[in-house]
């Protein structure tokens, strides 16, 4: 069952997963990377890769993007303490996207972070940094539009599992550097750099300690 209330008190360790798809949608990648915080140091990374079972469908975005997401967490062998995915959580037409759903599965507290509305009404949140406005779904709290960076446009973040709101928007804040957070962001430049390799079609795993370079992934 999803939980919507609290949220870690610390983070050490936080996720950022993302997947990608082949030109022809019938194969993905899904990767993970796992900073440290406060300091946003790689510290691990891993990937699966496969075809898609599950068929595009509007609002099911986790049954189709799920399995893969789960086997890249289960090369991991750090627990995080976070999990930030680049999809939906609680804002969604059935009150579960893709943040609840493996958070719930995955058992860790996690966030929905989209740069697209999906469901929701809500006013544009200040011009500066840290500035939000509530997102809300038929009357009722969803999410929030958050500015995290100064000129940029907001992001659309709601809580997956094991956290409320604002503990969403406190934790997203101090993942960014950039508009999206950063461990969403370097996964989304690993995804990327599978896809376009000729090794990513196997599904290899890519983890282990390495050095974190602001803005890439180094080797």
């Amino acid at each position: 069952m999803v939980e919507l209330t609290g949220g870690p008190k610390r983070v050490r360790l936080v996720a950022g997963a993302d997947l990608a798809y082949r030109s022809d949608g019938g194969l993905a990648w899904a990767a993970v990377v796992l900073l440290t915080m406060p300091d946003g140091r790689l510290v691990e990374s891993a990937s699966a890769a496969g075809p898609l079972r599950f068929p595009y469908v509007p609002g099911y975005l986790s049954f189709r993007e799920g399995p893969l997401l789960r086997a890249a967490f289960g090369r991991l062998r750090a627990r995080p303490d976070l999990c930030l995915f680049d999809g939906q959580g609680l804002a969604h037409p059935r009150r579960f996207g893709l943040a609840c759903h493996l958070g719930v599965l995955l058992d860790l507290p996690s966030v929905g972070c989209a740069k697209s509305l999906l469901v929701g009404e809500y006013e544009e949140p200040g011009p500066d940094r840290g500035d939000w406005s509530p997102l809300r779904l038929d009357g009722r709290r969803v999410g929030a539009v958050v500015r995290t960076r100064e000129g940029v446009k907001p992001i659309f973040v709601s809580p997956g599992h094991r956290i409320g709101i604002s503990q969403s928007v406190r934790w997203v804040l101090a993942c960014s550097r950039f508009r999206v957070p950063e461990p969403i962001r370097l996964a989304e430049q690993l995804v990327n750099r599978l896809r376009s390799s000729p090794l990513g079609g196997r599904g290899n795993e890519v983890r282990g300690r390495r050095q974190y370079v602001p803005g890439r992934i180094s080797r």
